[in-house]
Order: structure tokens, then C-alpha cells, then sequence
């Protein structure tokens, strides 16, 4: 099967992910996983909604009992399942995430990414998301 959706006679190619939403428990511990240990920027924008800035994408956070509409059919922390391509080396990440204290669930693992193979680390962040962090096999 193709990428390519047909519509009035011509075609619709879906590029890339711009954002995503998280609905979360705790907003400060989230920041501080996202930003402190991962490295992402923390972005306020509109009427005091927030968001976590990396490479050209971004997660907007919504606070769980306070989520924005329209949202998600069932929208509650911990229902994520997200991997990320980091840059630098698998190996530093790690120590990182072991010096902050953040278990490995499992890795490094070799898996297969959009693009390819990729070695990866498996985290859980504080709303229990399954966080996979990995780095392309060449």
C-alpha cells in the first residue's frame, strides 16, 4: 500500500508530524523529564498553553481534567508510546538517564525505525509513557 490519498481526483501526501499532545499529570515533572534529562525546550504560547520544542516538532501539553478541545476520544497520562531520535551517542544518553536516576526498562535493543535500524534505549517518563530513545544503525 502506498502513502498517497486520493481526493476530488488529485493527491494528498502526508509529510511529516508536526506536534502531538500529551495529557499529563503534573506539568512541572514533566517539564523537568522533558527539558532537564532529554534536552528539549519548554515553549509557552496562546492563552497559557504550553509545549516541549525539539528539532522541528513539538509536544503540546494538556493538563489531565483540563484538556483542550476538541481532544482525544480517551485522553489520560501514561497512554503514550513515543520513540525519538536523539543526536550524539546512545551511550551518553544513557548515562545521563542513570545519573538522573530514570530505569532502563530495556536496551540498548536493535529495532527498526522509519528509516531504518535503530539501537534504543527504553524509559518511562513521569506519567509512565513508554519513552523510547534511539540512534540510527548507520
Amino acid at each position: 500500500m502506498n502513502n498517497l490519498i486520493f481526493l476530488n481526483g488529485g493527491s494528498i501526501l502526508i509529510d511529516r508530524l508536526d506536534h502531538l499532545v500529551l495529557t499529563v499529570a503534573n506539568l512541572a515533572q514533566t517539564r523537568a523529564f522533558y527539558c532537564e534529562i532529554l534536552g528539549m525546550r519548554y515553549e509557552e504560547f496562546g492563552e497559557g498553553r504550553q509545549a516541549l520544542k525539539f528539532g522541528s516538532s513539538k509536544i503540546n501539553l494538556h493538563l489531565a481534567g483540563h484538556e483542550l478541545s476538541p481532544r482525544a476520544h480517551i485522553a489520560k497520562p501514561g497512554t503514550a508510546d513515543l520513540c525519538f531520535i536523539i543526536s550524539g551517542e546512545l551511550a551518553a544518553m544513557q548515562a545521563r538517564l542513570e545519573a538522573a536516576g530514570i530505569g532502563i526498562l530495556e536496551g540498548p535493543v536493535t529495532r527498526t525505525g522509519a528509516r531504518g535500524s535503530i539501537t534504543s534505549l527504553y524509559v518511562r517518563d513521569p506519567d509512565l509513557n513508554l519513552i523510547e530513545l534511539s540512534v540510527y544503525d548507520s
